[in-house]
């Protein structure tokens, strides 16, 4: 593929994931497209949607290339396959000092997990070091997804 992806593009795609929808890359042009099972749902009904606003009616051409072009397209990793759950309990493991790391390992047990590890990074002041590593996480995550689809990447 002669494409190149930006690897902040890919992040910031699987960074704001969300229930019921999809994020694909065009491997002919290299645009990251979001596209909702709704609007999948709409154009697989055939239905007009003239009267919609613009912005929908994009998004309804978008998911028609989608459909009509599956094989232009790659899912890029799921919020199943960024496991923040895993990278938050990886982060909890190198915090060197033993008392804060066994209070961030009993904070992401049980339900919760995420407001109380949020809480005690913030009150440890670790934030900045959580964001750091999470951050190199999510490019690690995306370039393994670049190499393992052959995609060009750049940083």
């Amino acid at each position: 593929m002669n494409i190149q992806v930006k690897i902040k593009d890919i992040i910031e795609e699987m960074e704001i994931q969300f229930e019921e929808s999809r994020s694909l890359l065009n491997i002919k042009t290299g645009e990251i497209v979001l596209v909702t099972s709704e609007d999948l749902r709409a154009v697989e009904d055939e239905k007009s949607f003239d009267h919609l606003p613009e912005w929908e009616q994009e998004n309804k051409m978008i998911a028609i290339d989608v459909v009509e072009n599956f094989e232009n397209y790659i899912e890029l990793p799921t919020k199943y396959e960024v496991n923040e759950y895993e990278i938050m309990d990886d982060f909890c493991l190198t915090v060197s000092d033993q008392r804060k790391q066994d209070s961030l390992l009993r904070a992401i047990r049980g339900k919760g997990a995420f407001r109380r590890f949020k809480d005690k990074i913030i009150d440890f002041e670790i934030e900045d070091q959580w964001y750091s590593y999470r951050d190199e996480r999510f490019k690690q995550i995306a370039i393994e997804w670049c190499q393992d689809n052959n995609i060009n990447y750049i940083e």
